[in-house]
């Protein structure tokens, strides 16, 4: 298995959605992305260099199998998300402040002052799919034990 480093593959996620235009109107006007390909049935989104596809799916429903304890929060299982860089991840989450997104675990510092301090935040799209978006305050700490 290779390790982390500098120059890190895009990952490529596909996801069911069930509406297209909400799902579409979020991720580029609340997190950013930029649009790419899409039909009448999914849009490619540029998530932070990586390719998210969301598929719309009728009767779709978010995989919920509930949340696990971390640190004091119910952390929601599954999710998905990008690690930023730390002045990275401060400025993307006061721009969802901003645009008053509802946080599952509002944007604070887990595990301050020890090995893996990080900074995170939880929320969810409007197809109700968990995300969790983090930033290492040492970048290097992410696969620290």
């Amino acid at each position: 298995m290779a390790e982390a480093t500098s120059t890190i593959s895009p990952f490529h996620l596909a996801f069911p959605v069930s509406d297209l235009q909400a799902t579409r109107d979020f991720y580029t006007n609340v997190v950013g992305c930029k649009e790419g390909r899409s039909s009448d049935q999914w849009i490619d989104f540029d998530l932070f260099g990586h390719q998210l596809v969301a598929h719309e799916v009728a009767d779709s429903k978010p995989a919920d199998s509930g949340s696990n304890a971390v640190d004091g929060h119910e952390v929601p299982v599954p999710h998905f998300g990008v690690v930023l860089q730390w002045d990275e991840w401060h400025e993307f989450s006061n721009r969802l402040r901003d645009a008053g997104v509802q946080f599952v675990i509002e944007p604070h510092v887990r595990f301050p002052g020890e090995v893996g301090e990080q900074a995170t935040m939880f929320f969810r799209d409007p197809s109700g799919n968990a995300l969790e978006f983090k930033a290492f305050r040492d970048p290097g700490q992410l696969f620290a034990t």
